[in-house]
């Protein structure tokens, strides 16, 4: 039997929850079952600690691109001097700039401004093109009319859409497994590729799994 995750639980955890995703969250059973999310609570306890987390308890749709020059620097230190190449003073507080310069040629993003029109969104922040790709091809194998995110990506922001993206790109992401480990660390790199915001994350988990135990 799967676990029920209801409104109030999450208005709980993010009582100013944005309205695509209050509408998302209204019946999400189905959703949540068919990618084995739902399976167990220590599962759907580590889920809702990452969107949470993702998010900033559901409040942001976009990633924020909106760093200062220091905090490049810490963000990508490989990237930005004096470890890398790039200046960051000159990307500080420039989202577009600064996404097209950090995730051009990777990702799937091959064209100019995919960087930027393939930033994180959602509720796992679903980002690159290739992740988009993948997202459209996953859900047109158990769903009917998908749209194609690459051509469409705001689409995975709607309400009929971005939580079933989100668990499409857990399952895909082998984070189900990793839950039912209890790998804090090794969900948050399958999600992020890396352990950025370790602590939030970690705390956020005390929270969720205080619900779901």
């Amino acid at each position: 039997m799967p676990v029920p995750l209801s409104l109030d639980q999450v208005l709980l955890l993010a009582p100013l929850c944005r309205t695509e995703y209050r509408a998302a969250f209204e019946a999400p059973t189905a959703v949540l079952e068919r990618y084995g999310i739902s399976a167990s609570p220590l599962c759907l306890a580590h889920f809702v600690a990452q969107i949470m987390h993702e998010t900033g308890a559901l409040t942001l749709l976009f990633e924020d691109l909106d760093y200062s020059a220091q905090r490049l620097v810490t963000v990508w230190p490989g990237r930005f001097r004096p470890r890398g190449p790039l200046d960051p003073r000159v990307y500080a507080h420039e989202p577009r700039k600064l996404a097209d310069a950090v995730y051009a040629g990777r990702l799937g993003n091959l064209h100019p401004d995919d960087g930027y029109t393939f930033r994180g969104r959602g509720l796992l922040q679903l980002t690159g093109k290739d992740s988009y790709a993948r997202a459209t091809t996953i859900l047109r194998e158990s769903a009917g009319s998908v749209p194609d995110f690459t051509r469409e990506p705001d689409a995975v922001l709607g309400k009929d859409w971005c939580l079933a993206v989100a668990a499409a790109h857990w399952k895909q992401s082998g984070c189900n497994e990793a839950a039912d480990r209890d790998d804090v660390e090794q969900v948050a790199h399958l999600i992020n590729g890396g352990t950025v915001g370790m602590a939030a994350r970690k705390a956020w988990y005390d929270r969720t799994r205080a619900i779901w135990h």
